[in-house]
């Protein structure tokens, strides 16, 4: 079993530096953070484009970018200064499930956080201790925090509860892009409250299929009880950086069609 984990860490390993390069950045959601320099310009915007990074990946970058337009390519400003005249410009933004009704609220939950703890990382990290931060429960508690601002419940559904069992995956993906800094240029490492092996794996149906085909992963759901099971698993193969695998097995999912 032991010589069986050492091939698969090599093949791993061999597609994580294949895939995590800046080529990797034009054709993925990351593509919109990258637009920007400053730091709250970036994880707002991805934030917003983690939030709807689900079905075709050109569709994801399409409306990003619409986001984007519609927030004068300034977010921070954007959000500091969101007002209810603002609010009509996003009438006809729709993404899937994602509509104005989701979009408005999340630009106003962000003014409330921005105004509250002066960014997202803040908000995030606000009830971690440095040496002790529970990945899950940080999502929870900023979870909490986002639905403080008046809202329809159906909007609730688009900001995922692990404690609901829900994988969250567009979160741990946010995470990963604010906290890894490999020195590659894809992720942008500009979260330091959080460490690069707090982080959890991003669980889509790519990730999943790949690592139970490896023999990695034996649930079948893609829940947050997945998510430990596999990210303990890869903490066996980088114990500082397990979430770099994300690369290898999105990559061998979705680029090279590993079933």
């Amino acid at each position: 079993m032991k010589n069986e984990l050492s091939h698969i860490k090599e093949l791993l390993d061999e597609k994580y530096f294949q895939f995590n390069n800046q080529s990797f950045i034009e054709t993925d959601p990351i593509s919109i953070p990258h637009q920007f320099s400053k730091k709250e310009d970036i994880e707002i915007s991805a934030f917003l484009v983690a939030t709807i990074a689900w079905g075709q990946r050109i569709s994801i970058i399409n409306n990003g970018n619409k986001l984007m337009r519609l927030m004068n390519h300034e977010p921070h400003d954007f959000i500091l200064n969101f007002t209810k005249k603002d609010a009509l410009l996003f009438e006809t933004f729709v993404h899937r499930t994602f509509n104005t009704t989701d979009c408005v609220y999340f630009l106003n939950a962000l003014k409330n956080i921005y105004v509250k703890y002066q960014d997202l990382e803040n908000a995030f990290s606000k009830n971690n201790s440095e040496n002790e931060v529970n990945v899950k429960q940080a999502i929870v508690d900023f979870r909490t925090l986002f639905l403080k601002t008046p809202h329809q419940t159906r909007s609730e559904k688009h900001i995922s509860n692990p404690d609901a069992k829900s994988s969250a995956k567009r979160l741990c993906m946010f995470l990963r892009w604010m906290v890894r800094n490999d020195k590659q240029g894809v992720d942008f490492g500009i979260w330091k409250s959080i460490k690069p092996q707090q982080l959890c794996l991003p669980l889509d149906v790519h990730t999943g299929n790949v690592s139970r085909k490896l023999g990695l992963l034996t649930r079948t759901q893609n829940d947050w009880q997945a998510v430990e099971e596999i990210t303990t698993v890869l903490k066996q193969f980088d114990a500082k950086d397990p979430i770099k695998y994300d690369f290898s097995l999105f990559g061998l999912g979705a680029f090279e069609g590993f079933k």
